[in-house]
């Protein structure tokens, strides 16, 4: 990668801490707009205020419920970190509304992790540098060196098993539809963020 292109990379970043939210303030965005019938993001539509809506109680629960693994939590607040996790992400994502509570939890663990929230459709040149084959999936979190002013990688928009899934089901079915779209809320349900615990310790 050029240096020009790092470069553009890193001053994305540091545009979209800027303008970015802790969990707490993404939490209540999300609820401030729903009080006024809206959704995050440039597109609004009564179907996104719904996933909204019950993306919203979706974080409550987990912040309550969500317990992170005793050998997990060792492991992250014993090492030595200083990076910001900046996350891209839309109050009407299904995937973000299951991934940022544990994302939360983990930064909690570690001074060293700062994690911060940015919307997609708010930070358009940054969602353009880490797409997903070709798309502007989210949730996508971005690790950076804050000494070296630097990604040192990236992850996302699923954990792991929940992308063979998605990638198994669309080379047999040809497209995710509704029954898919419950059964991996089910399995996101039944993991409790245990698969992306582990993603991310091996990026540790």
């Amino acid at each position: 990668m050029k240096n020009t292109t790092l470069k553009n990379i890193s001053t994305y970043i540091e545009e979209g801490i800027k303008k970015s939210y802790t969990y707490q303030e993404y939490k209540n965005l999300v609820s401030s707009l729903l009080a006024d019938g809206k959704s995050t993001g440039d597109e609004q539509s009564e179907v996104l205020t719904n996933y909204s809506m019950l993306n919203d109680r979706r974080m409550k629960r987990w912040d309550k419920t969500l317990k992170i693994n005793e050998s997990v939590s060792n492991r992250f607040s014993g090492t030595d970190l200083d990076v910001t996790w900046v996350v891209l992400s839309e109050g009407w994502c299904g995937d973000a509304a299951h991934v940022l509570p544990v994302l939360n939890k983990l930064a909690e663990l570690n001074k060293g992790i700062d994690l911060k929230i940015v919307l997609r459709d708010d930070n358009k040149e940054l969602m353009n540098n880490f797409l997903t084959n070709g798309g502007k999936s989210i949730p996508k979190l971005i690790i950076y060196d804050n000494q070296k002013q630097e990604v040192v990688n990236s992850w996302g928009p699923r954990p792991s098993l929940a992308t063979k899934m998605v990638n198994d089901y669309k080379e047999k079915y040809g497209e995710l539809d509704s029954q898919f779209k419950e059964d991996l809320q089910l399995w996101y349900n039944k993991d409790k963020g245990a698969n992306i615990a582990k993603d991310l310790l091996n990026l540790l």
